[in-house]
């Protein structure tokens, strides 16, 4: 166990592939505290987290068993990328049952009618129906910064580092989705707010 200690995370990654469990304990360990810790540091709340982390490991384990890891000297930066990606996959799975839950309650529900009248609640399912059809329409990195801004309430610093991009970038993508969802909107004689 001490000779794999001293073996870099590449030598690692080749020896669990070839069978030795053991490998991947220390690689564990070696990058439990930093994954554990950024993943933390964007969901605030331990056992989403502990299920993310969980999940992360099991990935490498399966891509590496699978043959499919090929990030030469960069296991680190993998390993980021998947919780990375999996904690996207929650915003995005998670935004998608609030907005389900939301429509699900219905317009004559009798708990929305002090909010106007039936056909005001029409145009607002509409407009939020027209809205969720342009955001799809976004590129990825836009429609990524635009989620976790609105549907998250993410500072554009946490976004920054979710993505691994500066805050400049964050806020241009965010600039650029916005410019682009007008203009998906003009194109598509959508109108996108209550006159």
């Amino acid at each position: 166990m001490e000779k794999l200690v001293k073996q870099t995370d590449e030598q690692l990654v080749a020896l669990f592939a070839s069978g030795t469990n053991e490998a991947f304990d220390i690689l564990l360990t070696r990058h439990k505290s930093k994954i554990y810790s950024y993943i933390f540091y964007i969901v605030r709340d331990k056992e989403l987290t502990e299920d993310i982390f969980q999940e992360t490991f099991m990935k490498a384990i399966i891509t590496i068993k699978q043959g499919r890891y090929s990030e030469n000297g960069k296991f680190g930066a993998w390993i980021s990328r998947i919780a990375h990606n999996l904690i996207i996959d929650f915003f995005r799975q998670d935004k998608d049952e609030n907005s389900t839950s939301c429509e699900d309650s219905g317009v004559l529900n009798n708990s929305r009618f002090s909010e106007g009248t039936i056909e005001d609640q029409l145009v607002k399912l509409q407009i939020r129906s027209d809205i969720r059809k342009i955001i799809r329409n976004l590129p990825d990195n836009q429609r990524e910064v635009l989620i976790m801004r609105y549907y998250k309430n993410l500072s554009f610093k946490e976004i920054a580092e979710i993505t691994g991009v500066s805050i400049n970038t964050a806020l241009g993508r965010m600039r650029y989705a916005l410019i682009n969802m007008r203009r998906l909107a003009q194109e598509n004689n959508m109108i996108l707010t209550l006159d």
